[in-house]
C-alpha cells in the first residue's frame, strides 16, 4: 500500500489543493482555519524554533547614514563583516514614502482572493512573469511550506507597464521602488569605499542592475509552534533591503544563536547576500535568517533585491575582486555566471538551504 494511502496523507494533492484556490495563506486563514495544514508543519518544534537568542545582549548594529563619511564607511565594514545585517537610519527615503507602501502591500493582500479577483489574475509560478502573486516560490520543491504569501515584481531591468501592477498598490508600490533605487546606489558606494574600492565599483560591475521586490504578507498563524514564516535561508544576490511593520519575527544567526532583529521605527533592515561575500572573498557574510509564524498579526514585509540582469546571453563572470587578493589572501571561490548561481539556489529550493549553493562555489 502506498505511505500516502496508508497515512491518508497525499502532501502533493495538498500542496495542489492550496494552489488551486489562487488565494494563498490568506485564504486559508480568511476561510476560519483553526489549525495548521500538514504541509506547514516543521519536521521538529521542539527545536527552540521560537526562541531567539534571550537576553538582550546581542543587536544588531544601527547606522546613522547622515553621520561623518569616514565613521559611516568604517562601521558599514564592520558591520557587513562581523554581522552581515544592519538596520540605517538617515538614509532620505521619506517616512510617507515607507509608511503608503506598507499601507498598499497590506490593503492588496488583505483584499479577497480566489476566482475573478486581483490576486487570481495575478497568481503565477512563471519564471519570465514580471509581476505576479503567489503563495511560496517554491511550494512544491520545499519540504514545509511557509507561512507566507508574496506579491513580485522586477522593476529593473525590463520593469513591468505601470497598469500591470495591482491598481490598489501601484502608485506607492512605484515611488517605493524609486526611492529604494537611490538607497541601494548610496549602500553599494559604501560598501565599495569600506573595501577600499572607487566608489562606482559594484555599480560599474553591475550589482545594482536587477531590482526586484517582494512584497510579503504573513497572516496570523492559529499554531505557530507547528510552522515557519520563512525557512533558514541565506540570499541569492548581492544586497537586500528590508522594510518590516512592527510585528516582528526576523531572526538571523549569528555566533550559533537566533538573534531577533527587532523592529525599529524609520529603519531599513540591510543585509549582504552571497554573491556579495562570493566576490568579496568572505570579507562581507552573507548570513543566514529566517521568519517565525506568529499568532499576532498580519505581519508585512518588504524586501529589495538588488542582483544582475542574469540574462540569457550575459557573459559577465563574477569571482573574487582581483584587488581584495594577495599571496596571503588568495581566491575562495571559482568564477560565476549570476545565472549559474541563482539556477543552483533555487534548484536547492529555500527550506534547508544553510548556504549549500555558495559552498558549491567554494575552491
Amino acid at each position: 500500500m502506498p505511505a500516502a494511502a496508508a497515512t491518508g496523507y497525499d502532501r502533493a494533492a495538498e500542496l495542489c489543493a492550496l494552489d488551486a484556490t489562487l488565494a494563498g495563506v490568506r485564504g486559508l486563514v480568511a476561510s476560519g482555519a483553526t489549525h495548521v495544514p500538514r504541509i506547514f508543519h516543521v519536521p521538529d518544534p521542539d527545536e527552540a524554533l521560537h526562541a531567539a537568542s534571550g537576553g538582550g545582549a546581542a543587536t544588531v548594529p544601527v547606522i546613522d547614514l547622515g553621520g561623518d563619511r569616514a565613521a559611516v564607511v568604517d562601521a558599514v565594514r564592520r558591520a557587513a563583516a562581523e554581522w552581515g545585517f544592519f538596520q540605517v537610519t538617515g538614509h532620505g527615503v521619506p517616512g510617507e514614502t515607507m509608511a503608503a507602501a506598507v499601507a498598499a502591500v497590506r490593503a492588496f493582500h488583505d483584499a479577497d482572493g480566489g476566482e475573478g479577483s486581483d490576486k487570481a489574475r495575478l497568481y503565477s509560478r512563471e519564471p519570465g512573469k514580471a509581476v505576479k502573486y503567489h503563495c511560496n516560490f517554491d511550494l512544491y520543491q520545499s519540504p514545509v511550506a511557509n507561512w507566507r504569501d508574496t506579491l513580485y515584481l522586477r522593476m529593473a531591468p525590463d520593469p513591468p507597464a505601470a497598469d500591470e501592477l495591482p491598481e490598489i498598490c501601484r502608485d506607492a508600490l512605484l515611488e517605493y521602488a524609486k526611492q529604494l533605487k537611490n538607497l541601494g546606489d548610496k549602500l553599494f558606494e559604501l560598501l565599495s569605499e569600506s573595501l577600499g574600492l572607487n566608489p562606482s565599483y559594484f555599480t560599474d560591475i553591475e550589482c545594482n542592475q536587477g531590482q526586484i521586490i517582494l512584497s510579503h504578507y504573513y497572516p496570523p498563524c492559529p499554531q505557530p509552534e507547528l510552522a515557519i514564516g520563512t525557512s533558514r535561508h541565506s540570499d541569492s544576490g548581492f544586497l537586500t533591503i528590508l522594510l518590516q511593520d512592527d510585528i516582528g519575527g526576523l531572526q538571523i544567526l549569528h555566533d550559533d544563536r537566533w538573534v531577533e532583529v527587532a523592529p525599529t521605527p524609520g529603519a531599513f533592515i540591510v543585509n549582504v547576500a552571497d554573491l556579495l561575500q562570493l566576490i568579496s572573498n568572505d570579507i562581507f557574510r552573507s548570513v543566514e535568517h529566517r521568519v517565525v509564524a506568529k499568532n499576532r498579526g498580519p505581519r508585512v514585509s518588504i524586501a529589495c533585491f538588488f542582483s544582475t540582469h542574469f540574462h540569457p546571453a550575459s557573459t559577465r563572470m563574477y569571482g573574487p575582486i582581483k584587488e581584495l587578493l594577495s599571496e596571503e589572501n588568495p581566491p575562495l571561490y571559482r568564477e560565476t555566471l549570476v545565472r549559474d548561481y541563482v539556477a543552483q539556489y533555487y534548484n536547492i529550493g529555500l527550506d534547508g538551504q544553510e548556504k549549500t549553493a555558495l559552498s558549491n562555489f567554494r575552491l
